[in-house]
């Protein structure tokens, strides 16, 4: 009995087996490899997107990536030593087609100390390439993958210390469009969230070496958008007119935090959530991106704004610098988002409000010292202190101090143009190095007047008292 049983389980398993055979013979039918046509994968380097992919048919795709260990700027007057994809932090973002045939070579260039590899999440089969593609320094290695599922996928490092090689920038981005392709939008950018773990604190100049302890206990110093602090604000940030369609291709390399990843100013009309081809919700306002997931985002810009992107852990935005700008050009509509238009004095005592629409009453006009001083106060407690705090001091890497603040105090029509324009990019106060935005606020040529003569001759500072017709021959500039 024994003997028939194992007979027919032998019988069954050899029947499945050749199922087995069957099934993989007809998924291997639907391709020939030798007869697509070839093709260089185009690449781009955050935040731009390699060109959408019009065929509609499979090809053999070449892909050429290079691992190299680099030292370059984290923030500024902070180094830090990469290890990359491509030279970069992120690596370059691949783009292909569900069904194509990708031929996959990584090198390693000889400079570097470690060997590398690659995962590809978009990848099926062992390690998602990492097995395939161990590389010592100074060697090359080859091997080739079907593109089996369309998506938007995070790729890594993955030789051990698997955590250390992301830790120090190892991560990118690989789309795998659908058969039919992505709906088409008018702009598409990349962001890439992840964090770095320092010996020294955050904003702690010079070479700044990988701490291991830090990253085990998930207590970054930065956390940053496309691989470095201020990488997507000031010049470097990503532009887009009124009217148009945005698409944003938003992984996480990690190698540790999850990311709340949020448009100041925007709701994402449509979200794709963890990176997969099926728009999941609508009228999203912030979306989860686990570390090694990612997300795709869409909105249509309605009216001139500069849109902040942030991850909503809000600490790691302002202080940490995981923070970028959309810079929206075109008409404003006050149908859609007026600003400011009504200045009213509240007295919570249960007297009247005093409403004081802009356009059609003047601020009280002060004209002494002292009046400005007391109304330059009144100006700065309900605008400027929940930023640069009560007295001045500002907030250390975040935030610069007025009190005693040399760039404040070394030009005083600059100072008038900061408020009534904002500013934004890098600038040095009292010998710390700020990269951040300050929005302008709206205020009226008497409010900057008095605000600012109260700045400037508060906490140490000793300057004159500045006019409402100084405001106003600088704002026409």
């Amino acid at each position: 009995m024994k003997s028939a049983l194992s007979l027919k389980g032998i019988i069954a398993s050899l029947a499945l087996g050749a199922f087995a055979l069957q099934a993989t013979a007809q998924v291997d039918e639907k391709i020939d490899v030798n007869k697509l046509p070839v093709e260089e994968a185009k690449l781009a380097y955050a935040p731009e997107v390699p060109p959408r992919i019009e065929r509609r048919k499979p090809a053999r795709v070449k892909v050429h990536l290079e691992t190299k260990e680099l030292k370059k700027r984290l923030a500024d007057g902070v180094e830090y030593t990469f290890w990359t994809f491509g030279g970069t932090v992120p690596g370059p973002m691949i783009r292909i087609r569900e069904g194509d045939y990708v031929d996959f070579t990584l090198a390693n260039h000889p400079t570097s100390k470690m060997p590398h590899n690659i995962d590809l999440h978009a990848v099926t089969g062992q390690g998602g390439g990492a097995e395939g593609s161990f590389t010592a320094p100074g060697h090359s290695s080859t091997f080739s993958f079907r593109a089996l599922k369309a998506g938007l996928y995070i790729y890594h490092c993955a030789t051990a210390p698997v955590g250390m090689h992301i830790a120090n920038g190892m991560y990118g981005m690989i789309l795998v469009e659908p058969e039919k392709g992505l709906p088409k939008v008018d702009r598409e950018f990349q962001v890439v969230q992840s964090e770095f773990y320092t010996k020294g604190k955050h904003g702690q100049k010079g070479l700044q070496p990988f701490d291991m302890d830090k990253a085990v206990k998930e207590q970054a110093d930065y956390v940053v958008f496309n691989g470095s602090v201020g990488a997507m604000t000031g010049d470097n940030s990503i532009k887009a007119k009124v009217g148009e369609t945005v698409r944003l291709f938003v992984g996480n390399g990690g190698p540790n935090l999850i990311s709340s990843f949020h448009v100041i100013g925007e709701i994402f009309d449509n979200v794709y959530q963890d990176g997969g081809t099926k728009i999941t919700q609508n009228n999203v306002q912030t979306t989860l991106v686990p570390a090694g997931g990612s997300s795709i985002v869409e909105f249509k810009l309605d009216t001139a704004a500069n849109l902040i992107l942030v991850d909503h852990s809000i600490f790691r935005a302002f202080n940490k610098g995981a923070l970028g700008m959309l810079k929206v050009e075109g008409p404003h509509r006050p149908e859609i988002y007026t600003g400011k238009t009504v200045d009213a004095i509240y007295l919570p005592e249960g007297s009247a409000i005093q409403s004081m629409p802009q356009e059609a009453k003047a601020a009280p006009k002060a004209e002494t010292f002292e009046q400005r001083m007391k109304a330059g106060k009144t100006v700065y407690t309900s605008s400027c202190a929940a930023c640069h705090q009560v007295n001045g001091q500002g907030i250390p890497g975040a935030f610069p101090p007025l009190a005693k603040a040399d760039f404040l105090m070394a030009d005083r029509k600059r100072a008038i143009r900061t408020v009534v324009h904002g500013l934004e990019g890098k600038i040095t106060v009292n010998g710390a190095d700020y990269d951040g935005i300050m929005p302008a606020l709206g205020l009226d040529n008497e409010d900057i007047a008095n605000v600012l003569t109260y700045i400037t001759n508060s906490w140490g500072n000793k300057g004159p008292m500045i006019t409402p017709k100084e405001v106003q021959a600088e704002r026409k500039k």
